[in-house]
């Protein structure tokens, strides 16, 4: 993958408050070193404040933000992009990602105003977010760099599509909820390799989302047992067999937990 980043990350929609604060900062001293946030989840100084309290160098901790979708304008874009970095305590992110993409949106005004930010110094790398196979085609035809598109990606949601795009483009695919928000636990075929493993469903789940090339899962957590035990996944990676993986691979791919009424055509 040309973007250098951490292999899972710590997805921090609905951590709040001071307890959210005492999760980010866990995950960190556990040895996450990446974290996804967005000017949406309303908790951007907390992720900040969660960083400057850990010790953890700067330079050390991957940070993703994103600009909600109503703010697509130039000016609003840079209005946002200023905000996020006060609020997080930041002069530079590693990666900024317009959240969904608009409805009529100007997706070349967009992906410039990105461009103008990344060339300004304000984030290191430029992506997108939500963006179905059409769209993402459509934004990567106007030569704007994109190095990551986030969307929903687990065992019960495929994104072949996508995913055929992101890498022959050499794009991360990060995938958000990648343990369908609970809805794994009880799957018998990721029960079955987890119960020979001596691990759990989801770090089946988030083992084999490691597994594919260019695929970077962000569960969300906030206990220091969860948290740990989704890190853990990355040493459960390697011990999925091929047999495993196919296993895996064959089961339904049409559970989409993540649907907003302004969501764009899943299928264009």
């Amino acid at each position: 993958m040309t973007l250098n980043i951490p292999r899972i990350g710590l997805g921090t929609w609905r951590l709040l408050g001071a307890s959210g604060q005492a999760s980010v900062e866990t995950a960190l001293e556990l040895g996450y070193r990446h974290l996804d946030t967005a000017e949406m989840y309303g908790n951007e100084e907390m992720v900040g404040m969660a960083l400057a309290a850990s010790g953890v160098p700067r330079d050390d901790v991957f940070v993703t933000s994103k600009v909600w979708w109503t703010n697509l304008s130039p000016d609003a874009m840079r209005t946002c992009m200023g905000m996020s970095l006060r609020r997080l305590g930041l002069a530079q992110l590693d990666l900024y990602l317009i959240h969904w993409p608009a409805k009529g949106m100007d997706l070349n005004q967009a992906l410039d105003t990105l461009q103008t930010l990344q060339a300004e110094g304000l984030t290191k790398a430029i992506g997108v977010a939500n963006f179905p196979p059409a769209l993402l085609e459509a934004a990567l035809a106007t030569g704007a760099p994109l190095a990551a598109l986030q969307v929903e990606y687990h065992a019960m949601l495929g994104q072949d599509r996508l995913l055929a795009i992101t890498r022959a483009h050499d794009m991360v695919l990060t995938a958000y909820s990648p343990l369908a928000q609970g809805r794994l636990a009880a799957d018998p075929t990721l029960g079955a390799i987890a119960t020979r493993l001596g691990v759990t469903p989801g770090q089946v789940a988030l083992a084999w989302l490691m597994r594919q090339d260019g695929v970077v899962p962000i569960p969300k957590a906030s206990r220091r047992e969860n948290l740990a035990a989704n890190l853990a996944a990355l040493d459960i990676a390697p011990l999925l067999t091929e047999a495993d993986l196919a296993a895996i691979a064959a089961l339904p791919k049409d559970k989409r937990a993540v649907n907003p009424v302004f969501a764009p055509d899943w299928n264009a």
